[in-house]
């Protein structure tokens, strides 16, 4: 985690950062094939949650000498990637994704999940000294 500490580290060489955008634009993808009808609902809110885990990790990112406000974006990060895995948790209920789908953008959602927490626990980590 060293690597954290340098200067040119950017919040986007984050492993963090890395997945949640992957998963995010997974999630895109996916979502094209949702209903039309659900252009206003479904579709954008899971694309909106997916994408605002990447924000928030960045904004944080940004701010990490700040303890208490990197902490409080990666709270934020995690609160929009929980809300991501209900929507994809819809998703399925809907019929709009099978089960395996569901099962597996659930278990990248909980992995992004892990990292955030794992960056709120040792926010120290992340700082730029």
């Amino acid at each position: 985690m060293g690597e954290q500490n340098n200067s040119s580290f950017k919040f986007k060489d984050l492993t963090v950062y890395k997945k949640a955008f992957a998963l995010s634009m997974e999630i895109f993808t996916l979502s094209k094939q949702f209903p039309g009808e659900e252009k206003y609902g479904l579709t954008s809110q899971i694309r909106r949650s997916s994408r605002s885990v990447c924000s928030s990790i960045g904004e944080g990112y940004r701010k990490r000498r700040y303890e208490a406000h990197f902490v409080s974006k990666t709270s934020d990060a995690d609160m929009e990637n929980s809300e991501t895995s209900v929507w994809v948790d819809f998703a399925f209920e809907c019929g709009y994704i099978n089960e395996i789908t569901k099962n597996t953008l659930n278990d990248k959602a909980a992995e992004v999940g892990r990292l955030l927490n794992h960056m709120m626990e040792n926010p120290e980590k992340y700082n730029r000294n």
